[in-house]
């Protein structure tokens, strides 16, 4: 814990939380159905953030020999993450996005602008609370990379999970599986991105998945 509480990590994390805060303020902005004012929302992702930013930049590196931000990403890399981002990607709109898009329309959005404050939040906190945190927390409890990334991916799909056994349109058993399967490989696929190029490259991975979402709002204001 000694390496969560150093002045360095810490004003690491609060700079982080900072920008991570400002990324979700548009979605937060327009959150219909919010019944919490921003002042107090803000604040909490801030805060939040400090601690889930603070387990990146404690243990991250200390246990994986990496570091957290990679500036020089090897071209081969970058190509092939690209490569697979955009075939992801694809796979989700032709497979998954027409069906599920019907069910948990909440989850698309309408305009490029509700778009933009989607993509922000999932690129700056999804990311953190869905990878980088949590792994960062695990290898730090088990010392085992390949534990830390089974539980990992395992967390992100069981919230996953729950999301969608809690909407009010009824799931097929054969969607949901779908859904679970679609999502626990792209856990593994993040988390890989994440560990081989450091946050930047998590989140190029981020935008070109989220980027899908656009082909459906060809032509909308």
């Amino acid at each position: 814990m000694r390496h969560l509480a150093q002045p360095r990590v810490l004003g690491r994390a609060s700079i982080a939380s900072l920008v991570t805060t400002l990324a979700c303020h548009l979605r937060l902005a327009h959150w219909l159905n919010r019944t919490d004012p921003l002042w107090l929302l803000e604040p909490t992702i801030f805060l939040c953030g400090i601690v889930l930013w603070g387990f990146v930049f404690a243990w991250h590196t200390t246990c994986t020999r990496r570091p957290v931000f990679t500036l020089k990403i090897e071209p081969r890399l970058f190509i092939t993450v690209t490569v697979t981002g955009i075939a992801v990607a694809a796979a989700f709109h032709l497979f998954l996005d027409p069906t599920l898009r019907l069910k948990t329309p909440e989850d698309y959005p309408v305009d490029p602008r509700q778009w933009l404050a989607m993509a922000l939040f999932s690129i700056a906190f999804n990311q953190l609370f869905f990878i980088f945190a949590p792994f960062a927390w695990l290898i730090r409890l088990f010392q085992n990379q390949r534990v830390a990334i089974i539980l990992t991916v395992l967390f992100g799909a069981t919230v996953l999970a729950i999301k969608m056994h809690s909407t009010p349109a009824s799931i097929s058993p054969a969607l949901f599986a779908a859904f679970l399967l679609g999502r626990i490989a792209m856990g593994f696929l993040s988390v890989s991105v994440y560990l081989r190029g450091g946050v930047l490259l998590s989140w190029w991975w981020t935008l070109l998945i989220e980027s899908r979402l656009l082909l459906d709002l060809a032509g909308n204001p």
